[in-house]
C-alpha cells in the first residue's frame, strides 16, 4: 500500500468518527430559538433550547384524577355533552365525544359559555397513544386564558422541548419548576388558581395576571405574574415575541382549549368554581 494512503486512513477514521458524534449531537438536538428576543433578566431567549430543562419527577400514582367537583363548582364537562362549550369562532363546539372524555379535532379550539373573574379550575387530560412526533408536535393543547394567557398542554414525558414549552409551562415565560408528567395514555390533572389582571379608572395596569398550577399533584408554577400575552395564540403578541399586555378588558374570561395542527389530545372531568373574597363573620 502506498505510504501517503496509510497515513491518510488515520486521518480518515478520526474525521469519520468526529462527523457521526456531530451527527449523533445534531439528532439529539433540543428544539428552540436563539435569535429571539431575551426574556426580563436578559439570560434566556423566548423559547431558548438552551434554558435547564426542568428536573423530571415522577408524581404519586393518583392526585385528583377523578376528583368529585365541590358543591359550589360549576360542572364544564361530565363525559356528557358539550354544552358548556362554544367552538372559538362561534357556535356549537364539535369535538369528539366518547366513552366519557372529549378529543381534539381539526378546525380550532373550544371555549366555555361562561365567563368568571379569579376561579379554580381542574382539568383532566392524557396525550395520545401511540406517541408520536417530537417537541412541540407531541401531544400539542393549551389552557388558553381569555385566549391570552396559556399553559401549556404537552407530552412531555422522556421528550424535551424548549423549557418555556413544556407541559406545565406558562407558555413563552414560565418553565414548570419540574416535570412531573406522566406516560401518553395516562390521564394527567391540572389544578390552577387563575387571578384575572387589573387596570386603574385612567388605563394604567394596577395587578398583572398571576397563576399556580399543579401538575398531577405537584406544583409546577407558584403564584407566577404573567408577563403579559402568551405569544402565538392571538394578534396582539406574534409566536416568539416578548409577551406585553393588552388593552384593558374585563377580569370575567373564558377557559378555551386549544386545538394545535389536530393532535388528538383527551379531555375529561373538568369543573371550576367562582374564588370571592373570604366570608365576613
Amino acid at each position: 500500500m502506498n505510504t501517503s494512503i496509510r497515513r491518510f486512513i488515520p486521518c480518515l477514521i478520526v474525521l469519520t468518527f468526529r462527523l457521526a458524534a456531530f451527527g449523533q449531537k445534531e439528532n439529539n438536538q433540543i428544539y428552540g430559538f436563539r435569535d429571539t428576543p431575551m426574556l426580563p433578566g436578559g439570560r434566556w431567549h423566548v423559547h431558548d433550547p438552551d434554558r435547564p430543562q426542568p428536573a423530571v419527577i415522577t408524581p404519586g400514582a393518583s392526585f385528583s384524577q377523578k376528583a368529585p367537583p365541590p358543591s359550589d363548582a360549576e360542572i364544564l364537562f361530565s363525559g356528557a355533552d358539550l354544552s358548556k362549550w362554544q367552538s372559538s369562532q362561534g357556535g356549537d363546539a364539535a369535538w369528539k365525544v366518547q366513552d366519557g372524555y372529549m378529543e381534539v379535532t381539526r378546525g380550532g379550539g373550544i371555549r366555555t359559555r361562561g365567563k368568571w373573574a379569579d376561579f379554580q379550575l381542574h382539568v383532566e387530560w392524557t396525550a395520545p397513544v401511540p406517541a408520536t412526533g417530537s417537541g412541540q408536535g407531541r401531544g400539542n393543547s393549551g389552557i388558553l386564558i381569555n385566549g391570552m394567557y396559556e399553559v401549556q398542554v404537552l407530552d412531555s414525558y422522556q421528550a424535551k422541548t424548549y423549557p418555556d414549552g413544556q407541559a406545565g409551562a406558562i407558555y413563552g415565560q414560565s418553565p414548570p419548576l419540574v416535570n412531573a408528567s406522566k406516560p401518553p395514555g395516562e390521564w394527567q390533572t391540572y389544578d390552577i388558581i387563575f387571578e384575572s389582571p387589573r387596570w386603574g379608572e385612567k388605563g394604567a395596569l394596577v395587578k398583572k395576571a398571576c397563576a399556580t398550577v399543579l401538575h398531577n399533584g405537584v406544583v409546577v408554577q407558584n403564584h407566577y405574574e404573567f408577563l403579559g400575552c402568551t405569544d402565538g395564540i392571538s394578534s396582539m403578541v406574534p409566536w416568539k415575541s416578548l409577551s406585553k399586555y393588552p388593552a384593558p378588558h374585563s377580569p370575567e374570561v373564558f377557559i378555551e382549549l386549544q386545538e394545535h395542527n389536530a393532535n388528538p389530545v383527551h379531555y375529561r372531568n373538568i369543573w371550576i368554581r367562582q374564588i370571592g373574597e373570604a366570608s365576613q363573620p
